[in-house]
């Protein structure tokens, strides 16, 4: 049983109702919402994700042992071999080329599904490239983004092009990620980071703990804040442009951005560091964010977009206990 909870941690299951849901976002976008082609979208999603996930953990594990609490992680504690992590990466980059092509099974290699293809091979480089040596690179944060933003792009063209929808959800995915890499990650790690020789945006910008007390600069405030108003602005765009919508729908929206800015100030003014605070203000801002894509598709999807807002949080209710550990008291 404890190497089975080892593997459902390493392999996050439970955060995959979230992480795999990109490509289906970038499908849904240019209307496709075929159940089959949508649930084969969220394993090619899910199978992308375990894979950059495990090979940070493998590129990571020495790091990871220079910090005591780091120490539970599957690969550090050694209940879970490197080797096998190796595997687990092979496995899924062969699984997802695999239901690629069978998702496009009986269909014409095109121009949109060959550029799909190099779009999710440059996302699997860039995440690659970001896990294997992101923490020697200051701003490497951006490639992950980018990678993630490929993921999602890929769902679209797989079937269209891209229409202002898809573009605007591209950049609304690009921002969450570099946020929580750069943003999130930055501050929640700053008391260790320094220990392990990373170079990223927080310390370079002077993020620092002491003790107890943690300092952030004006000008990453400025960063953070920066990117969570241009994703508000995202959110807006493809209704000024013609996207059709209700009152209710609109209010719904400025009530999630508004919550979501209002964690983000939380987040940007601590001066206590306090781990566990920060974590919960992270969980509880993802989940607000997993909400907001499904909330802007309303008009396209119908009951759908109820299912993909509740998908994340019954996922992670579902699947948190078989990694042995407690609901809502995040792991990161």
């Amino acid at each position: 049983m404890k190497k089975f909870n080892a593997y459902a941690k390493l392999l996050r299951l439970p955060g995959l109702g979230g992480l795999a849901i990109p490509p289906v976002f970038g499908a849904i976008s240019v209307g496709v919402y075929d159940f089959y082609k949508l649930s084969i979208l969220f394993i090619i999603g899910a199978l992308s994700a375990i894979y950059g996930f495990v090979l940070n953990d493998y590129a990571d594990v020495e790091l990871d042992r220079l910090v005591k609490e780091l120490h539970g992680k599957p690969l550090v504690s050694g209940v879970i071999s490197k080797k096998s992590a190796v595997a687990v990466c092979v496995i899924c980059i062969f699984l997802a080329f695999f239901f690629i092509f069978f998702l496009w099974k009986g269909e014409i290699l095109d121009e949109l599904k060959f550029s799909a293809l190099v779009v999710i091979f440059l996302a699997g480089v860039l995440g690659s490239i970001y896990n294997l040596y992101g923490k020697k690179i200051a701003g490497s944060d951006f490639l992950v983004a980018i990678s993630m933003a490929f993921l999602f792009l890929f769902g679209a063209l797989s079937f269209s092009k891209p229409t202002l929808l898809t573009w605007a959800i591209f950049f609304l995915t690009f921002n969450q990620t570099l946020h929580m890499n750069a943003v999130e990650g930055g501050i929640k790690d700053a008391d260790h980071d320094f220990i392990m020789g990373v170079k990223n945006i927080a310390l370079a910008s002077g993020v620092k703990v002491q003790g107890s007390s943690v300092f952030i600069p004006l000008h990453f405030k400025a960063f953070g804040m920066g990117i969570r108003l241009y994703s508000a602005f995202l959110v807006f765009l493809p209704f000024i442009y013609g996207l059709s919508y209700t009152l209710w729908q609109i209010f719904l929206l400025l009530l999630l951005v508004a919550i979501v800015i209002y964690i983000e100030v939380k987040l940007l003014t601590l001066h206590n560091f306090d781990r566990k605070k920060i974590r919960k203000l992270i969980s509880s801002a993802a989940f607000i964010r997993y909400s907001i894509v499904p909330v802007m598709l309303i008009s396209k999807v119908g009951m759908l977009s109820f299912i993909l807002i509740i998908l994340p949080i019954l996922w992670y209710i579902l699947f948190t206990p078989l990694t042995g550990t407690k609901l809502f008291q995040p792991e990161m």
